[in-house]
């Protein structure tokens, strides 16, 4: 959405908030005129209190309100009207009570107003960087840095003092913004796609968006199908043996659930809640747990009657790939709640979840190739596969395949990748074989010339002059005429050639790999095969 848009309709905003509060500041303007008494029941005072933990409530919701309107949540405007209405109750009741201030009340609204106005400035101000999300977007939910902070600590404070104080996460925090820069805008794109599925799962769990995206960054940088050099799968990095305590694994249909956002996600929220209750709800520590293993991390955690992280009795325990793992996951989620202060822009990313229903056989690698990068500067080919975790990007499937996508590129493939010329050349770049490249021949044979005809033809041992057809026009020997081929019947099984991949099979027998790996008993998402081993073509056929 161009920039101007979005500061006009924060400009609406603005005023319709004036709007609403308008009346009620008067009134508790002309309020604040009248005298209070000096001294207070204690009656009283309670329920002054009361009325002042209720505005202070209703401001917080409104709020969050605020931060939902800009997400588009279509609950934000009720939130918001509730809250206001809240404000009004309050304020009504401050009206009819005894000692109640109403310039305490008229403080609240000051604040929403500045916030609505710093909102347009900033909008305003960014105008020229259209496409890129507002200070306010979700990176700076102001309700998501708090819930980071309480989960942190009780008062809320330490989460900021570890970033501002602790030299290890301020190096986290430079790495990220400098060799690490690429792979942390990469994951915040990966992320938005798949943040529809994964966040939720987070948030029943009570658990920060932040911490969700700092494991992320640092496990694969939101790719899907990463896999570590020890086994570790997914998004978020399982083990097998860990992995399958929280249900994932082998789903039925040889597909890993390691691999699926959504259920890995689920998988660590509940795992990260174990560990908290476990290590005194210690994020540091379940961070650890979550790299070095749960048992190494419950053993440091006892011995040292409950430590800090970074105590260093703690922390040296732990081997250095912990060691860094845990700032490197803290200062990841310190910038996604607060890019604008250390210059980042993250991308605006249009993550609408749509289903893509294929009109004609494809793969991931050509739908890229023919949607081209449109709204999207890497294309969409690590979307796709993000989505669609199942399929590997060269499997051959079927038409009538449905594909979970976004709204942009249902209607990218609607355009360019039904029919057309860029639809034909990504079939033909995808089928490509660079095997074809290379010519193979056998050694020549020489046949021996026996005469030379009067018109200058050549005959050779074995045929005559007449034999030899030529043509009206140059009497030269007309080509043979190409014997019509022979239609021959589909093979029913092939056998695997050295250097064969069961997908580069069904591209040449017309299959779907999803359905021939089905036949033959192949596990996803790599559907191995060996050289010799003989596979039914089941499905196939031109």
């Amino acid at each position: 959405m161009p920039a101007y848009s979005r500061s006009a309709r924060a400009a609406r905003a603005l005023v319709g908030f004036r709007a609403a509060v308008a009346p009620l500041a008067a009134a508790l303007a002309l309020c604040s005129l009248s005298p209070q008494a000096s001294a207070l029941s204690k009656r009283d005072q309670a329920a002054v209190d009361a009325l002042s933990q209720r505005m202070q409530s209703a401001e917080a919701r409104y709020q969050s309100a605020l931060v939902k309107i800009r997400n588009a949540d279509p609950t934000g405007r009720q939130d918001s009207d509730a809250a206001l209405e809240d404000m009004e109750d309050v304020i009504a009741a401050c009206l009819k009570q005894k000692g109640c201030a109403p310039s305490t009340m008229l403080a609240g609204y000051k604040r929403l107003l500045k916030a609505n106005a710093d909102s347009v400035a900033n909008t305003d101000e960014d105008a020229e960087d259209a496409g890129q999300l507002d200070s306010d977007g979700l990176a700076a939910d102001v309700p998501e840095a708090a819930r980071a902070a309480a989960l942190l600590s009780d008062d809320g404070q330490r989460f900021v003092k570890m970033v501002q104080y602790n030299p290890a996460v301020q190096a986290g925090i430079r790495r990220w913004l400098t060799d690490l820069r690429g792979p942390l805008m990469q994951s915040y794109d990966n992320y938005q796609y798949m943040r529809q599925l994964m966040w939720p799962e987070f948030q029943r769990a009570g658990l920060p968006e932040a911490l969700l995206f700092g494991i992320m960054a640092k496990e694969s940088n939101g790719r899907v199908h990463s896999t570590s050099r020890v086994g570790a799968a997914g998004p978020l990095q399982f083990m097998f043996a860990t992995g399958k305590r929280f249900g994932l694994g082998d789903d039925g249909s040889g597909f890993d659930t390691r691999y699926d956002p959504k259920q890995s996600a689920q998988a660590a929220a509940e795992y990260l809640n174990e560990r908290l209750g476990q290590l005194n709800n210690s994020i540091e520590m379940s961070l650890a747990a979550y790299n070095g293993g749960e048992g190494r991390a419950l053993r440091i955690n006892n011995a040292s009657g409950g430590r800090n992280f970074w105590d260093e009795s703690v922390y040296n325990q732990f081997p250095a790939e912990t060691r860094d793992y845990v700032p490197m996951v803290v200062a990841a989620a310190w910038l996604f709640l607060h890019p604008r202060e250390y210059g980042l822009n993250f991308p605006k990313v249009d993550s609408k979840l749509a289903q893509l229903r294929l009109n004609r056989p494809s793969s991931i690698y050509e739908l890229t190739i023919c949607m081209g990068g449109s709204g999207s500067r890497d294309g969409y080919m690590r979307a796709l596969r993000n989505l669609n975790p199942r399929y590997q990007a060269d499997s051959y499937l079927s038409a009538g395949t449905t594909l979970n996508a976004t709204t942009r590129m249902v209607s990218l493939y609607n355009r360019w990748c039904v029919q057309g010329k860029r639809a034909d050349l990504a079939r033909t770049l995808v089928a490509s074989d660079a095997n074809s490249a290379i010519v193979r021949t056998g050694p020549l044979t020489v046949l021996p010339a026996s005469s030379t005809g009067e018109d200058g033809t050549v005959t050779y041992a074995g045929t005559s002059a007449a034999a030899v057809p030529t043509t009206v026009a140059t009497g030269r020997p007309a080509p043979a005429p190409k014997p019509e081929p022979k239609k021959k019947a589909a093979p029913k099984d092939y056998k695997i050639q050295r250097g064969d991949t069961l997908t580069d099979v069904a591209r040449k027998f017309s299959c779907d790999t999803r359905a021939l790996a089905k036949a033959n008993g192949l596990k996803a998402p790599r559907y191995a095969v060996k050289p010799g081993q003989r596979i039914k073509l089941s499905g196939c056929g031109d």
